[in-house]
C-alpha cells in the first residue's frame, strides 16, 4: 500500500443546508484514497481569510495531508441546492483561490513519486490552476502503472472541447457520468448504443479504463479485458455530494492493491452508496469497507 495518491484542482466549501461542509472533488479523492490505506495528498490553493484557515485547520484535523497554497484570491465556496432525492445541484463562484493553484517546487517533487493522479475539468476553467495541472501530469512517471484519471465536469460553463481534449490527451481513466456522457457523445461525433459508443471511447482515445456512473440504476467499467456492469445498492440516501469522487477512489484503490477491475467495481459501488448514506462528501468510512482491500 506505499502508492501515492494526489487529488489536484478545487478544495472550497459547499454551503449545504445543514451547513458548510468542505467539498471539491480532488480534495473527495485524496480523502477516500487515504482512508483506504493509501498515501494520499489534496493539492489545491486557499486565501488569506477566515475560510481559508478554517479549510486548513480542518484538514489537518482530519489527517488529510495536503498542499494547500496561499493566494491573493478568496477561498472557494460553492451554493448546494439539493432536490428531495437528495441529488445536488451548484452554483460555482468564480475568480476564486483554486483558479489560481500556483506551480511550486515542492509539487515538481511530488509529481515525480505519484502512482495515481486525479484531476477534471472544473479546475482548469482558469490559466493557472490549468497550467500547474498541466505540468504535473508531465512530470509524472513515465509507468504504464501509474493511472492518470480524468474526471470530467461539464458543469455550466466551465468546460471547452479544447480542455477536454487536452485532458483525454494526458489520461489513461476517464471517469464520467450519464447525463456527461451524452454532451461527451455530442462533442465527438459519438454514434449508436450505449455499449458501442463506450467502446469507441475506449478506443479511440485509449484508455486503461472507461468508468460510466447512472446514478440510481447502476453503473458500468469497460476496459479491454471486458465490461463490468453492477446496480446501484438501494440505500437512505441522506445526499449524493461527494458519491462519485468516493466510487474513483475506491475503484483506483482496489486496482492498486492487486484486485481485478470487476472486484475493484464491487467495493467503488459499495463505498459510494454509503456516502450516499452520510451528510457530506467526505465521511468516515466504516472497517466493514476498509477491510476489503487490505
Amino acid at each position: 500500500m506505499d502508492r501515492l495518491f494526489v487529488g489536484m484542482g478545487e478544495a472550497l466549501w459547499d454551503m449545504l443546508p445543514e451547513g458548510p461542509q468542505i467539498g471539491g472533488a480532488p480534495a473527495n479523492f485524496a480523502w477516500h484514497a487515504g482512508q483506504l490505506g493509501f498515501g494520499a495528498v489534496a493539492v489545491s490553493a486557499v486565501g488569506a481569510d477566515d475560510l481559508g484557515d478554517r479549510l486548513v485547520r480542518t484538514f489537518d484535523g482530519m489527517g488529510l495531508r495536503h498542499r494547500l497554497e496561499r493566494v491573493g484570491f478568496p477561498t472557494g465556496t460553492v451554493q448546494v441546492t439539493l432536490d428531495p432525492a437528495g441529488v445536488p445541484t451548484y452554483e460555482i463562484r468564480e475568480n476564486v483561490a483554486w483558479d489560481n493553484i500556483p506551480w511550486t517546487p515542492a509539487l515538481d517533487g511530488l509529481a515525480a513519486r505519484t502512482d495515481v493522479f486525479c484531476f477534471g475539468t472544473l479546475a482548469q476553467r482558469c490559466g493557472v490552476s490549468r497550467n500547474s495541472i498541466r505540468r504535473f501530469l508531465h512530470r509524472m512517471p513515465e509507468s504504464e502503472t501509474c493511472l492518470r484519471v480524468f474526471d470530467i465536469n461539464l458543469r455550466q460553463h466551465f468546460y471547452g472541447r479544447n480542455i477536454v481534449e487536452e485532458s483525454l490527451s494526458a489520461c489513461n481513466v476517464l471517469k464520467i457520468n450519464e447525463e456527461e456522457f451524452g454532451l461527451f457523445g455530442s462533442m465527438f461525433g459519438l454514434a449508436g448504443p450505449f455499449v458501442e459508443r463506450a467502446r469507441e471511447t475506449l478506443r479511440r482515445f485509449g484508455l486503461h479504463y472507461l468508468i460510466i456512473t447512472c446514478g440510481a440504476s447502476e453503473s458500468h467499467v469497460f476496459a479491454a479485458e471486458g465490461h463490468s456492469v453492477l446496480a446501484t445498492p438501494r440505500v437512505a440516501v441522506r445526499d449524493t455530494v461527494g458519491a462519485g469522487d468516493s466510487f474513483t477512489a475506491a475503484f483506483c484503490a482496489a486496482l492498486c492493491a492487486g484486485q481485478g477491475m470487476r472486484e475493484a467495481h464491487r467495493l467503488a459501488v459499495d463505498v459510494s452508496a454509503y456516502v450516499c448514506t452520510q451528510p457530506g462528501a467526505m465521511p468516515a468510512l466504516p472497517e466493514s469497507l476498509i477491510s476489503r482491500i487490505r
